[in-house]
Parts: structure tokens; C-alpha cells; sequence
């Protein structure tokens, strides 16, 4: 019988993990917790005047919205009794905000105008259990309902076989650098050209063209056309010949007759354009990838052109160890210069960012239900964006294959209700 591969193994585990997760859901396949209510069929609860949810007990009646013209986000109130508006101070309120994790907000009010207001604000996302308490002339009103938006809950083994993962919210050193490509090129330091000290009939010559040849190895053997002394010609640098104008017989003619090339060190060129060159600086850090290869390696810049070439760029330059010759001149690279570093006291993997609603946003993740968290994000340079407000440190969230929460969100049709 032919088996199976781990591949299509793993495929059939996360199916039949899949039909699990779902089976714990209603009919339509979504969540009993992410959405409105725990029932999806429930009606759109009523509306009042201002657009807030009416609760009703008896023949007193409570509108609680979220109101956020011209202000940050925050509830106020209007009552009425037997469809007679109450003046907002006889009235005692209290609003509680369960939210993930048991974290409790607790809302006191106090009357402007013809409303009670909301002495906190209301802050994204707007996902929570909504207890309200209310007293009016010694009478006590009770509501509570569920208001759950960006939210699911994935158990862990679904989690695992998704490739789900996550990373503690923390500090992080972020790195700004600049994006260039180049070429491996030839350490012209390490390159020597050989001629004869004098003039003469080259009487014999030993290393073939591409033949490997070390310091003070003989090249050629020089008959002088002044003393008639026969001289040696030997190897200045250990490397290859790569040039050969050198024949028995010849005249010297005062030209080159040997190029060595020494390839243990080479030089990695890189263009920079004007916009990036005041940025970059000797000694600066080059992160580097052989494109053909995928080989990565890193330098230091040694080397800053004085002069433009004809696009304008400028070419920079890093002095690399090629001791195993896999860095072969011609080459193409790429590479990010390190220009500058940042110390952001909060970070996330860009990863793990996804869109939801206006908002750029991370999965934060306690048990095995994953939340959206609304964030205000600083630089973002490389694999990390600094977050400037909309999650807390230590927070774990997703860091990869967020995509997947996304969609089982969206799935599950979380709402936004004030």
C-alpha cells in the first residue's frame, strides 16, 4: 500500500483539526463569542433616540451610546419613565467593561446638560461584557449584555497545526538601513601586475593562464639585453594568473607580462543613491545576500567613492573575508546598510500586522482567544514597528500567519455596535 507524505499528513491533521473547530460553532460556522451577542440570530437590539442601545425595565428605560464627535470615545446616557425624561442627577450610574483577560473598566457619571456622561474614556477596541447598574428614587435597574468585536477563539492543537505563532510585546533596538545591490568585484589591493625590472628576451616562462601560483613561486626567466645576465621573474602575492603576455622567445618591451589576482579577500560594491549617501558612513554595518546563492554574510563599509558615476549613484564599498572562493567577482548581491538604530520601548514583528476597520492592528492572544488591539505605530524599519500606544508590554500576540485569525474573524461577522 502506497503511504502517505508527511506533507499530505499534515494536510489531512489540519482538515479533520479544522471540522473540530468548527463543530463548536453554530450552524452558519461562526463563534458564539465574536460577535454582537452569543446568539447570531438575535435581533439587532433597539435603538433610541441618539442612537444608543435602549435597556428596559418595566416602564423605566435606559439609552447607553458611545459618543465620539469632537471628543475621544466615551458613554453617556438619557433615561426616561413612562416615556418622561428623567433628570440626568437623580440618577445614580455605573457601567462595567469586562474585557478579555477578566480586566475590568469601571465607568462613574455625572450629568451635562440633558445626558450622563462617562468619566473614562472608552478605549479601542470596543469589545467587552457591559454591566450596567442604575438607580433612580431608591429603584435598582440591572442590564448586562455582550458587545464583542475583532474577536475568536481558536483552540491551541487548531493554533499549532496552522503555524500560528506568537512573541511576547517588548523593547526592541530597531535598525534603520538602507536598501542597495551591487556586485562582488575584485580587491584591486590584492592584484599585482608583473613586469621585468629590465628589458630582454623572456628565455623560458613556467605558469599557465588560471594556474594557482604563491609568493616568491617563478614566473619567467629574463635575459638582459644590456648585460646578457639572465634574471628570475618570481610571484610578488600568492593568487591566480589571470593575465599571461609572456612567450619564449619574446621581447619584454617593457610591458605587463602577468596579472596575479588574490581572491581570499574580495570587495562587495554597492550603489548609493543621493538621497541615502548623507547617511551613509564608514564603518557603518552591511548586511549582505548573494542573490544567486542565498548565502548572507556580513561587513563593514571601508570605502566611500569621491566621485559619481554616471547615473549618480556613488559606490561604496566592503572588504570581505573569501577564503572558501564562494564569493565569485561578478556576482550579484543586494544588502541593507545599517544608517541608524532605534530604541523603541514597545515593538511588534510587522509580520503580525493586518488591517482591520481604519485601524492597523495585532492579534493579542490570552488562553485560546485572540483580540484585536487597535495600535499607534512609530518607525517601522526591517521586521520590527515600534507601537506608540494601543497594547500593553508583555502582551503576547501573533507574530506569524496572522492572516489566519484575520479570516476567522471576518468569518465570524465581529461588529462594531455603539
Amino acid at each position: 500500500m502506497k503511504t502517505s507524505s508527511p506533507f499530505k499528513l499534515k494536510e489531512i491533521l489540519i482538515l479533520l483539526l479544522l471540522v473540530s473547530m468548527l463543530s463548536g460553532c453554530g450552524e452558519d460556522g461562526s463563534h458564539p463569542d465574536a460577535g454582537e451577542s452569543a446568539d447570531h440570530n438575535e435581533a439587532e437590539p433597539e435603538k433610541g433616540p441618539h442612537r444608543g442601545r435602549l435597556l428596559r425595565n418595566g416602564d423605566f428605560t435606559l439609552e447607553l451610546a458611545i459618543f465620539e464627535t469632537g471628543v475621544p470615545p466615551e458613554f453617556r446616557a438619557w433615561a426616561t419613565k413612562n416615556n418622561r425624561p428623567v433628570a440626568p442627577e437623580d440618577i445614580d450610574l455605573k457601567v462595567t467593561l469586562t474585557r478579555l483577560g477578566d480586566k475590568l473598566d469601571e465607568i462613574a457619571f455625572s450629568p451635562l446638560g440633558d445626558a450622563l456622561v462617562g468619566d473614562m474614556v472608552v478605549y479601542e477596541p470596543h469589545s467587552f461584557l457591559v454591566t450596567i447598574n442604575a438607580v433612580h428614587k431608591g429603584s435598582r435597574h440591572r442590564w448586562e449584555y455582550e458587545n464583542f468585536e475583532g474577536r475568536t477563539k481558536i483552540e491551541t492543537a487548531v493554533a499549532q497545526a496552522l503555524e500560528v505563532e506568537t512573541l511576547i510585546a517588548q523593547a526592541v533596538v530597531i535598525e534603520k538601513s538602507i536598501s542597495v545591490y551591487g556586485q562582488v568585484a575584485v580587491n584591486l589591493e590584492r592584484s599585482r601586475k608583473v613586469t621585468a625590472r629590465f628589458d630582454g628576451l623572456i628565455k623560458s616562462v613556467f605558469p599557465a593562464l588560471g594556474e594557482q601560483v604563491i609568493k616568491g613561486q617563478k614566473l619567467a626567466r629574463i635575459e638582459s639585453n644590456e648585460s646578457l645576465q639572465v634574471f628570475t621573474i618570481t610571484a610578488p602575492i600568492s593568487g591566480v594568473i589571470t593575465q599571461r603576455n609572456a612567450n619564449e622567445g619574446e621581447q619584454t618591451n617593457g610591458r605587463e607580462l602577468f596579472t596575479i589576482i588574490n581572491t581570499d579577500t574580495v570587495w562587495a560594491e554597492f550603489s548609493v543613491f543621493p538621497s541615502d549617501l548623507p547617511e551613509v558612513k564608514i564603518g557603518a554595518v552591511v548586511n549582505i545576500t548573494d542573490t544567486t546563492s542565498g548565502h548572507s554574510l556580513s561587513g563593514k563599509i571601508s570605502q566611500i567613492n569621491l566621485y559619481a558615476e554616471a547615473d549618480q549613484s556613488v559606490k561604496v564599498r566592503v572588504v570581505l573575508d573569501n577564503q572558501n572562493q564562494r564569493l565569485l567577482p561578478g556576482r550579484h548581491l543586494s544588502a541593507k546598510i545599517i544608517v541608524g538604530q532605534h530604541h523603541a520601548e514597545l515593538a511588534v514583528k510587522r509580520s503580525g500586522l493586518q488591517p482591520f476597520r481604519d485601524f492597523t492592528v495585532v492579534y493579542a492572544l490570552i488562553g485560546e482567544e485572540y483580540e484585536v488591539r487597535m495600535l499607534e505605530l512609530g518607525l517601522q524599519a526591517g521586521e520590527w514597528a515600534e507601537v506608540l500606544g494601543g497594547l500593553d508590554a508583555g502582551t503576547r500576540y501573533v507574530s506569524e500567519n496572522s492572516y489566519v485569525i484575520k479570516a476567522d474573524i471576518e468569518k465570524s461577522g465581529a461588529s462594531h455596535d455603539h
